[in-house]
């Protein structure tokens, strides 16, 4: 693989992936379609007891490619996401971000997919989609879900970030540490007190029980916020001129349209 890295860990009870493009480990066509191999691969493997997602080097993810929002682009970048999204959502295998640096956009909804987000002190969290005339289809609906409406909304709204200790206590983050060296430390001994004893039978359906809403939610207005955003959103100006504007490095020229 050109932009994943996997690493089995404890007895091969744990997939370790690594988001890793030598730059801002940007989720583009071509990293989706690694991770969805590596999600139906993990469909077939019955003692796997957690997945844990890191980034390469100072951050987890810059998000999706901006490139790829582009018009001619939206319709498989957005449909190719949210299929890999749906395919490691159904696999009811326990899943950990492990988040250092910038969070953003993509990555955020990739995390947010996890059932625990571990986070150092340098980790930076938003969807600066709505900076760019458009809306982020999972993080709508799984924002409001982990951390409660009016807290999405501030972020999904302003597209601003959220420091590590806001996250933390916005319930975003689930633990949080000072340093990378110490997010690694405990994220092993987390895993070594709390996963590695449980049965990997077992914690599959715990995750399929604790997230029967979660999931029922997710299934259901996805396709519908999926539609929104290819047949309206797409075919307003302001969408594609945010895009191109940030792209030309520009300040867009809004027409309210």
């Amino acid at each position: 693989m050109e932009k994943i890295k996997l690493v089995y860990r404890f007895d091969n009870s744990v997939a370790h992936i690594t988001l890793d493009d030598g730059k801002g480990n940007v989720l583009d066509h071509l990293m989706m379609d690694e991770l969805q191999q590596l999600a139906d691969a993990f469909g077939k493997q019955q003692h796997l007891k957690l997945i844990v997602i890191q980034g390469a080097g100072k951050h987890f993810s810059f998000g999706a490619s901006v490139e790829e929002h582009q018009r001619e682009y939206a319709e498989a970048m957005l449909r190719g996401f949210h299929r890999m999204l749906l395919s490691f959502r159904n696999l009811s295998v326990p899943m950990a971000a492990v988040v250092s640096g910038q969070c953003l956009g993509g990555g955020l909804e990739l995390a947010l997919i996890c059932h625990q987000m571990f986070a150092d002190r340098t980790a930076r969290f938003g969807q600066p989609e709505i900076v760019l005339g458009v809306f982020p289809p999972p993080a709508s609906i799984l924002l409001p879900e982990k951390i409660g409406l009016s807290r999405a909304e501030d972020l999904l709204l302003t597209g601003r970030s959220a420091g590590a200790e806001e996250a933390y206590q916005m319930g975003l983050v689930n633990r949080l540490f000072e340093t990378r060296a110490e997010l690694d430390a405990g994220t092993d001994a987390w895993i070594e007190e709390y996963i590695l004893p449980k049965s990997a039978s077992s914690l599959r359906y715990a995750c399929q029980a604790g997230r029967i809403k979660f999931n029922h939610v997710f299934n259901n207005f996805l396709p519908q916020l999926e539609q929104l955003y290819l047949a309206e959103l797409m075919n307003t100006h302001d969408a594609n001129e945010g895009i191109r504007s940030f792209m030309e490095k520009r300040k867009p020229e809004w027409r309210d349209a």
